[in-house]
């Protein structure tokens, strides 16, 4: 007796629909893909209760004769792709042709198109079911209409989210969306009310400032680079501009938004230094490549994707964006803040490059005791999507768009060029924590500890580099280190790995190992700690990156023997510091992200004390 049958379309669609249609946002970007595919200027998408009522996408693409109307909802119906050759030179957002079929499966849809040239067709889906086809107007493009999501599969509807978060889910896709393809003009309208508007007009800058507001558009400095396989273009926000989550950087391959941790990581380390911890930029980055490097057919939502030469791009990224830090300086002029009604002291964090590539020497400053625990502040956002949580809640966006050429001026009028550190003299401190230093310009506060850490991260860098024979201490009595049977295994796996860093382990025993000798620039009395820490960087580790070893190691090791908060310097000492500060590559930021010195101008000296009105 035969027990093996073929499935019905209709079951195998609702099947498919599992992976396919997994919210309202699923099937907006279905939709919204589509329309992008059919080459439209111009998308208007229309939600009722965050679609879970209804979703309405409007284009004015080519359109669909009367037979490609019909045809587009069954199963692995596409125009995408004719052969198996063409899944490797994917050009478009959609290929696979199991959405339409998908999304009939589990709603109502109604579908007027034309392709302008034959009189336009109307359909009417329920269930996967064709319950009405007529001839249309003969408006070039495709309305779709989808109705009563899940209206036959109940379990899926009780796990629908708030509206709220659904609708969330759709802004968030629709903003990618709009990052990828600024000369198309996206509009989301929710229960009647405009939630995101963008122009087309090309402008990426625009865009940005359309979906998260003038005030980060100004704040945004452009970068690019290329090689043989990649070209890597985007925008990212000067280091004074963060947020709490990763979901504000944007990925673009090929016009396409993917999810890759990698890419993602490899800007964050680019500027790692510059951002407190726990603290991100927002950045768009968008990556041209062949299509022939990329395998965009690993899931059905097609978000992940495999890349070909994956580490000369990650590291094109890197490099992209760290040139275009070190490129600029920022410094808002404190006079063109009297638009603002509120008065209140403006603070400048200085952002500047530095070219000068002066091996940083061993400061005379000796480290001291910390005599109060330093205190960690974290802030908690709920950020769960990339844009302003007040437009979910209140669903209405008061857009007033700017031009293009506005944004830019904007962004110009605040941001400098200077490869210069500020002249300065010190004059005192306060509270044993703060230098105090001028110039002509006003005066400044340099937080001595980030500033000493700075000027210490550098120094053990480049040790960290080129650890020489003629650098190591002989130890009277070994150090002695004990680790578990698993730890073992992949401490020696890694001994070649620490050994590049300075530390040199000999077994001793079962599980156990002795240090004899170690760099004679290891901070005093501090060896153990470090050896242990570096050592359980390894054991965290699933690969060990030499380079990520030796900057987590120069960050732990400047950070222990800096000198602390209350603690009064000389005056010697403090020129000394601010000298060796001015000797380093990025003198603005501690290693830990957190600001070097902050300046007060002589303007808002004069403003405080009503010298000028």
């Amino acid at each position: 007796m035969n027990h093996i049958h073929i499935m019905e379309d209709t079951l195998a669609n609702k099947i498919a629909a599992g992976e396919v249609v997994e919210r309202p946002a699923s099937i907006v970007k279905e939709l919204v893909e589509n329309a992008i595919d059919a080459n439209s200027t111009r998308i208007e998408i229309s939600l009722e209760e965050a679609g879970l009522t209804s979703i309405r996408v409007t284009d004015n693409g080519k359109g669909m004769s009367e037979t490609d109307a019909l045809r587009c909802f069954e199963r692995h119906a596409t125009s995408k792709i004719s052969n198996e050759h063409d899944l490797f030179r994917i050009r478009t957002l959609g290929f696979r042709g199991e959405a339409l079929a998908s999304i009939a499966a589990v709603s109502k849809v109604s579908l007027w198109t034309s392709d302008g040239e034959q009189q336009g067709t109307v359909v009417e889906i329920e269930g996967g079911k064709v319950i009405k086809h007529e001839a249309g107007a003969l408006r070039k493009g495709t309305d779709f209409l989808v109705q009563h999501l899940f209206y036959n599969t109940p379990a899926r509807l009780k796990y629908m989210k708030t509206i709220q978060t659904e609708l969330g889910h759709t802004i968030d896709l629709l903003n990618r969306l709009a990052l990828s393809h600024p000369t198309i003009s996206f509009t989301l309208t929710h229960d009647q009310h405009q939630v995101l508007r963008t122009t087309g007009s090309g402008e990426l800058l625009k865009v940005l400032s359309d979906i998260y507001g003038i005030q980060v558009a100004r704040k945004m400095i452009p970068f690019e680079k290329e090689n043989a396989d990649f070209h890597v273009n985007g925008y990212v926000t000067l280091p004074e501009m963060t947020r709490a989550s990763k979901n504000y950087i944007s990925l673009l391959m090929n016009g396409r938004w993917i999810k890759s941790y990698a890419g993602t990581q490899s800007l964050i380390d680019a500027m790692h230094t510059y951002l407190p911890i726990g603290r991100y930029p927002i950045a768009v980055v968008n990556i041209t490549t062949d299509p022939i490097l990329t395998d965009v057919n690993v899931h059905p939502a097609k978000r992940h994707i495999r890349i070909s030469k994956e580490g000369e791009l990650l590291s094109l990224i890197k490099e992209a964006v760290q040139q275009a830090i070190l490129g600029v300086s920022v410094i808002p002029d404190a006079i063109k803040k009297e638009k603002k009604v509120k008065v209140e002291s403006e603070q400048q964090s200085i952002w500047k490059p530095w070219t000068r590539t002066i091996e940083p020497q061993m400061p005379i400053i000796q480290a001291y005791e910390e005599t109060a625990p330093e205190t960690k502040e974290t802030i908690k956002e709920d950020e769960e999507h990339a844009f302003p949580q007040s437009i979910v809640e209140k669903t209405v966006h008061e857009i007033e768009p700017l031009p293009a050429e506005e944004v830019a001026e904007e962004i110009e009028s605040q941001v400098t060029f200077d490869n210069s550190f500020p002249s300065i003299v010190p004059i005192g401190q306060v509270h044993g924590t703060y230098i105090v230093a001028q110039n002509e310009d006003g005066f400044y506060l340099i937080d001595q500890h980030a500033a000493q850490e700075r000027i210490k991260y550098e120094y053990f860098k480049v040790k960290l580099g080129k650890v020489s024979s003629d650098e190591r201490q002989q130890l009277l009595l070994p150090l002695v280190f004990h680790y578990s049977a698993d730890e073992q295994l992949k401490i020696e796996e890694c001994k070649d790995a620490l050994e590049r860093v300075g530390i040199f382990l000999e077994p001793f025993g079962p599980a156990t190992y002795t240090v004899k000798e170690y760099p004679a620039w290891f901070p005093e009395g501090q060896a153990t700690a470090i050896i242990e820490e570096m050592i359980e960087q390894v054991l965290r580790s699933r690969k060990v990156d030499i380079e990520k070893l030796r900057e987590e190691s120069a960050i732990m090791m400047s950070c222990k023997k800096s000198i602390k908060a209350n603690y009064y310097l000389t005056q010697a000492d403090m020129e000394r510091l601010v000298t060796d500060l001015g000797a380093c590559t990025n003198p603005y930021t501690c290693p830990h992200g957190r600001p070097v010195l902050i300046h007060f101008t002589t303007y808002e000296l004069e403003k405080m004390f009503k010298r000028v009105m």
